[in-house]
């Protein structure tokens, strides 16, 4: 019995279509009422101002932790030094090229890798105001820019400004 090649592969499409279309998800459908009844927007307050003066500032110094190196970073050197290393000279002088580039580059790289993965000290800044109605609030900030302590602010919607 000879079985044609075209009859196997009619089949086997059939079957894998058939296979894709039971894995398709069941529709979902919405079970709300008609009419759809949204519900009601929700009214917008004006925005919140206060005003104070500025009691502190403060800096807040944070480190990350460094990791040692993984040796990833000199075997990536030494490969990429060793390439290097052998496309200069010829016989012997290409070996200890290539050497003197596997080397290099190794070293090269654990350096990088040690400076990327070195700890990191990032500054931020506190700033205290006392509130004209006699509350405290502290806003973290990337720089105090020209606030000082005992400037008037004001304070629109979280953000703070001098006043």
């Amino acid at each position: 019995m000879k079985i044609s090649i075209r009859a196997v592969s009619v089949t086997s499409s059939v079957l894998a279509l058939a296979t894709l279309t039971a894995c398709a998800p069941a529709p979902i459908y919405q079970t709300t009422s008609y009419p759809y009844n949204p519900p009601p927007p929700q009214v917008q307050q004006g925005p919140y101002v206060e005003y104070g003066r500025v009691a502190n500032i403060e800096v807040l110094r944070s480190e990350t932790q460094g990791s040692s190196t993984s040796g990833g970073g000199a075997i990536a050197g030494g490969v990429v030094g060793g390439l290097l290393g052998n496309q200069i000279g010829k016989g012997g002088g290409r070996t200890a090229a290539t050497v003197a580039g596997v080397v290099g580059g190794a070293l090269l790289g654990n350096n990088i890798e040690g400076r990327t993965n070195a700890p990191r000290v990032s500054e931020t800044f506190r700033v205290s105001v006392q509130t004209d109605n006699g509350g405290f609030r502290a806003f973290d900030v990337p720089s105090p820019g020209d606030l000082r302590v005992g400037d008037r602010v004001r304070i629109d919607n979280g953000q703070i400004s001098r006043f």
